[in-house]
């Protein structure tokens, strides 16, 4: 895709926007950056773009950028069906995002992971399986680095491009196609953004939309929506499955092990024994890792080192602290309701559940079954309180309280819980109506939990 003297409008100044800027700006493009934020929030992203001859339209979109435009690029977070582009559609300009602008430059391969729930996990488990057995490796994309910032050789070249994915990103993609796709699961998410769960549906399958018979889709056959588009509409990829039953070609998932098998037959496995993951959803994710790297060329022994020496990721069912006997599990990056339901599977001991925040309108009354079985005390707090108070009242054996901050929840958590006990912050929600993000609202829950011991 050539830009050079193209008038290339970038919308959002975030981390994907900034590096998108420079490397069009790099590449002799007319580029503005417009973001509705007021400048004063977006100082420091704004220096990094001084001397490049970005244009900034701040504190607001100007519909005039949008009709002269010769190509518009959305970062990540910035939907893709804002009035604002009205103008932009109806001309027939492009409107792409920050993946699908990268992938016009990057030649190796490109191994994409997607889903609901594990996103994060599953890509960096890829990542180290594959360095393990002497690769090497660039991890990005909706994760850490944008995938334009590899594409603008800011980084040293790699055997493969190890991408996580999100439906926002696939919104926009038009050439993407991954010569590696992982499908991990699909429920409920992000409705306060898509019209209906079949259009959120519909955005995370686009990640096979352009694949080749040549190419490798790896598909959790336990999903019932994943299921139903395999049945409906299956890629044109060779398939690799996943599942805890019994399967002809991909990796059965047992509690202790991941058995690969080809034709029905076991052709290697892996032990779970040493892994620092927990719960049925993290023996998923290392199924579709180890079906995933080793298409990508890892070895066997990479593969078992890494899933031994892997011990898991911030703000996702960290222990970060234990105080009286009484464990504290950080679940921050838990934002949706299928993503508690599986934080609960984890456990065994009563649990003493804080949830809440801004609710995505995802369907609190799908937790009642997990939550009677596993949760003494339910701890309610942010903009969701009383939905999650109507939802599941008369559920938890010791009833729910009722939290105006996250200090009061952690206190009002930790004196309903007793010896051997798990107080566990999985809010599935967003952050967003008290902090700035879900990593900000695990790292206060950790800072709060500290101050107790």
């Amino acid at each position: 895709m050539g830009v050079r003297n193209k008038r290339i409008v970038v919308v959002g100044l975030g981390r994907s926007g900034v590096a998108t800027a420079r490397f069009l700006a790099a590449r002799g493009a007319r580029v503005t950056v417009t973001d509705r934020a007021p400048a004063e929030t977006l100082k420091t992203a704004a220096t990094a773009l001084d001397g490049l001859g970005v244009e900034l339209k701040l504190g607001g979109h100007d519909t005039t950028d949008f009709e002269t435009a010769d190509l518009v690029v959305l970062s990540p977070g910035v939907p893709h069906t804002l009035p604002m582009l009205e103008s932009a559609w109806a001309k027939g300009t492009p409107v792409i995002g920050e993946v699908e602008l990268a992938c016009g430059y990057i030649t190796e391969p490109i191994l994409a992971v997607t889903g609901t729930n594990g996103k994060t996990t599953t890509t960096e488990l890829v990542g180290n399986m594959l360095r393990k057995s002497g690769k090497n490796v660039f991890v990005g994309g909706n994760i850490g680095t944008p995938l334009i910032a590899y594409a603008d050789r800011s980084h040293a070249r790699v055997d493969v491009v190890v991408a996580e994915i999100s439906s926002f990103q696939l919104d926009t993609a038009i050439d993407f196609r991954p010569d590696i796709a992982v499908m991990l699961n699909i429920t409920d998410d992000h409705l306060d953004r898509y019209p209906t769960f079949s259009a959120y549906a519909d955005s995370k399958w686009r990640i096979f939309e352009n694949q080749r018979p040549t190419d490798v889709a790896v598909l959790n056959a336990m999903d019932a929506t994943v299921a139903a588009l395999i049945k409906n509409r299956p890629p044109r990829a060779r398939r690799e499955l996943f599942s805890d039953g019994v399967i002809e070609k991909g990796a059965q998932i047992l509690k202790d092990r991941i058995l690969l098998i080809e034709a029905g037959r076991h052709t290697g496995s892996f032990s779970l024994s040493e892994s620092g993951l927990i719960g049925p959803h993290n023996r998923e994710n290392t199924a579709a890792a180890c079906l995933a790297a080793r298409e990508q060329g890892a070895s066997d022994a990479g593969i078992q080192q890494a899933i031994d020496e892997f011990q898991g990721l911030p703000h996702r069912l960290e222990t970060v602290g234990r105080v009286r006997g009484v464990r504290f599990v950080n679940d921050s990056k838990a934002t949706n309701v299928d993503a508690v339901n599986r934080a609960l599977e984890c456990f065994d001991n009563p649990v003493i559940l804080i949830m809440g925040g801004q609710n995505k309108k995802g369907d609190f009354t799908q937790l009642k079954s997990q939550v009677r079985r596993r949760v003494k005390t339910l701890v309610a707090m942010g903009e969701a309180k009383d939905e999650i108070v109507t939802a599941l009242a008369g559920d938890p054996e010791k009833g729910i309280i009722e939290a105006g901050s996250m200090e009061e929840a952690v206190e009002k958590a930790f004196g309903a819980a007793m010896e051997g006990e798990i107080v566990l912050l999985s809010p599935a929600c967003a952050s967003f109506d008290m902090f700035a993000n879900y990593a900000q609202r695990g790292n206060r829950f950790r800072e709060i939990v500290e101050r107790l011991g």
